[in-house]
């Protein structure tokens, strides 16, 4: 399918993926529809894990485009799900805002590992993301954002992300970070990014966390590991560049176990 034009000029495009559980074992995907800039693609299942990675088959997200990628997980399926390569926000056209949304939902013992390349926040872009997270009781979730502020030796665009994270129905995370021409002063401080250009975040929910919460920690001076208010954990750093943070949050969730 490609993607349509709205009346300010973007392009809106839509990804949905549906894992449904295979007996005795295994996964499955009844769904999995995109089009225009978003392309999904089917790569080799890991054991009982169906594995998906989303493809930037145009530029973008450009100004005035609207991207949806949602993904369901059903009760005792398996999904990993990448990207081929970073997310460039770029500037386009239009002089409104690009929004980029994702919807995920996790059923009772059903897994998802949401794993994608980075966001690059390209110098004139204005971006906003919104990712939505609903985990039911027993659900597993691996969850990993990570934003790079401008390409190498560049100013970045204007960039707000939010993510929201509920566990049988109870909010454990909502969090919204602004960051480059046009967000609230300070948010390249000393209480919030303090010169770095990278920030990210590893989100995991575990049933075994209800009763065994993750320990609060640290990984040298950028990177912090927390219990949540529920059966949740959040691995959150930032860094120079997108390279030293993924090492952070790998390192971050390493001492998760």
């Amino acid at each position: 399918m490609d993607g349509v034009t709205t009346a300010g000029g973007g392009v809106r495009a839509r990804a949905r993926i549906l894992a449904r559980h295979r007996a005795p074992g295994g996964t499955f995907l009844p769904v999995l529809e995109s089009d225009g800039p978003l392309a999904l693609r089917r790569t080799r299942a890991g054991g009982d894990e169906a594995r998906v990675v989303l493809v930037g088959a145009m530029s973008g997200p450009l100004g005035g485009d609207r991207f949806e990628v949602e993904a369901e997980v059903d009760t005792g399926a398996r999904l990993r799900v990448q990207s081929a390569a970073a997310t460039l926000a770029l500037p386009g056209q239009s002089k409104s805002e690009a929004r980029y949304d994702v919807r995920v939902r996790v059923a009772d013992r059903a897994e998802l590992c949401w794993l994608p390349e980075p966001l690059i926040s390209v110098r004139g872009s204005d971006l906003r993301v919104r990712t939505d997270v609903d985990v039911a009781p027993g659900g597993r979730l691996v969850l990993r954002e990570e934003q790079v502020l401008g390409r190498a030796g560049e100013e970045p665009g204007r960039l707000v992300s939010r993510l929201t994270v509920r566990t049988g129905g109870l909010c454990v995370l909502d969090q919204e970070v602004a960051c480059g021409p046009g967000a609230p002063g300070g948010w390249d401080g000393p209480a919030v990014l303090a010169g770095h250009r990278a920030v990210g975040q590893v989100v995991v929910v575990r049933p075994e966390f209800g009763e065994r919460p993750v320990a609060a920690g640290r990984i040298g001076d950028l990177c912090v590991v927390m219990p949540l208010a529920g059966p949740a954990a959040l691995v959150s750093a930032v860094a120079a560049d997108g390279l030293r943070l993924r090492r952070l949050l790998d390192e971050g969730l390493a001492a998760i176990g």
